[in-house]
């Protein structure tokens, strides 16, 4: 398998997989993973490994969690309201450039509902 047919796989993989989260998760998975995708698509060759290793682990974890939820949904006879996602540790910002920092801030912001003008105003 070629080094695209590889990224395309894991790219259709993580988006066949959104499709098991809630709507508003899977529309901001989709957009954010799209989006991720297509700036990485001719980067730098030093981040193509690093890329495509923090994906395939995003989709491990995001596949046992969603395997976690629908568990304890059928064991509790109902709509289980899952929690995804993972708390990033400390060494794992330190790591991070300016850029991913506001990336994720921003992230954030759309996940808990903060509007753009509301953040720029902290």
């Amino acid at each position: 398998m070629t080094h695209p047919q590889r990224v395309r796989l894991l790219y259709k993989m993580i988006l066949r997989t959104h499709k098991a989260l809630p709507p508003e998760l899977r529309e901001l998975g989709d957009r954010y993973v799209r989006e991720e995708f297509k700036r990485h698509k001719n980067c730098d060759s030093s981040y193509v490994g690093p890329f495509m290793m923090e994906w395939t682990r995003y989709l491990v974890d995001l596949n046992k969690q969603i395997r976690s939820a629908m568990k304890v949904g059928d064991e509790a006879g109902l709509k289980h309201k899952a929690e995804y996602g993972t708390h990033l540790r400390e060494e794992d910002l330190d790591m991070f450039s300016e850029y991913q920092l506001k990336q994720l801030l921003t992230l954030a912001d759309e996940l808990h509902g903060v509007s753009q003008s509301d953040a720029s105003k902290n």
